[in-house]
């Protein structure tokens, strides 16, 4: 199979209109597409150590989810003189290596893509509820079986294999009625209130955040834990709330590409603790 037919079938399979180049980020960023592949690497983001991880395993397509060069656009006239962007670029092109953001369709599908990978590692499947009718499309919320915000820390920790959890609120608080916004989701799409007005509106105990913004969430479920509600934040990140969303692409995709090996290589967080 070539690049080509390896997106096509994956576009397909989601559901969605297949967007138009200039209005989608989910673009072939180095490669061609009439290149015949080897394995695939499936990734939260083509960095350079899944580039090397992906050439040592003899693969020569990366499905990444966020930008290889940096911004949200991929655009790289802004790195015609960066060192670092024709260090890696020479990287890539030594491994031949073919890199496809998968990106907008993967969130545009029915079933979202990144959420789908979440249920699967975290198995909340079962545990999903409705959002108020206004914010439909917002996040997914779940009633899950009574735990306290102390604990939901270490279950995440032990599943997403974190050294650090942030939180707002008591971390003895009854939790059941959550809201999982992955990525920059928790950023609310342009409007700041979405997350605030969905723990209303929903009776949410607690939401489960990609990024923040320090003046927003975070600062309305503080003042709400002060003020005596039952109300918590526990933040995640945007690369662990979205990774598990790659790594169990690879069964999603599995028809489409019965004879290629597909291998999931973590990028992990960009942080270290110190």
């Amino acid at each position: 199979m070539t690049v080509r037919e390896v997106i096509d079938g994956i576009i397909k399979k989601t559901g969605v209109m297949p967007l138009a180049q200039d209005k989608t980020c989910d673009l072939l960023m180095t490669g061609s597409y009439d290149m015949e592949v080897s394995k695939i690497v499936t990734t939260f983001m083509a960095t350079v150590d899944v580039i090397k991880e992906a050439a040592k395993i003899g693969a020569n397509m990366i499905i990444t989810h966020e930008p290889t060069w940096f911004t949200g656009k991929d655009h790289t006239d802004w790195l015609e003189n960066d060192p670092v962007y024709h260090k890696k670029k020479e990287l890539i092109e030594e491994h031949n290596i073919a890199i496809w953001r998968f990106h907008d369709h993967m969130h545009m599908a029915d079933e979202d893509g990144i959420y789908r990978g979440f249920d699967k590692e975290v198995g909340w499947e079962d545990y999903k509820i409705t959002n108020p009718e206004s914010l439909k499309h917002f996040g997914v919320s779940y009633q899950i079986p009574e735990t306290t915000l102390e604990e939901l820390c270490h279950f995440f920790k032990d599943k997403l294999d974190m050294k650090v959890i942030q939180i707002v609120g008591n971390p003895n608080m009854k939790v059941e009625r959550v809201s999982v916004l992955v990525g920059g989701g928790s950023l609310g799409f342009g409007r700041e209130e979405m997350p605030m007005e969905l723990m209303n509106d929903n009776n949410l105990d607690l939401i489960i955040c990609g990024e923040i913004t320090e003046w927003t969430t975070s600062a309305y479920v503080r003042d709400a834990a002060a003020l005596g509600f039952n109300k918590g934040m526990l933040v995640l990140g945007h690369e662990r709330s979205e990774e598990p969303g790659m790594k169990h692409l690879g069964s999603w995709m599995k028809d489409i590409v019965p004879d290629i090996e597909i291998h999931f290589v973590d990028s992990k967080e960009p942080f270290q603790y110190i």
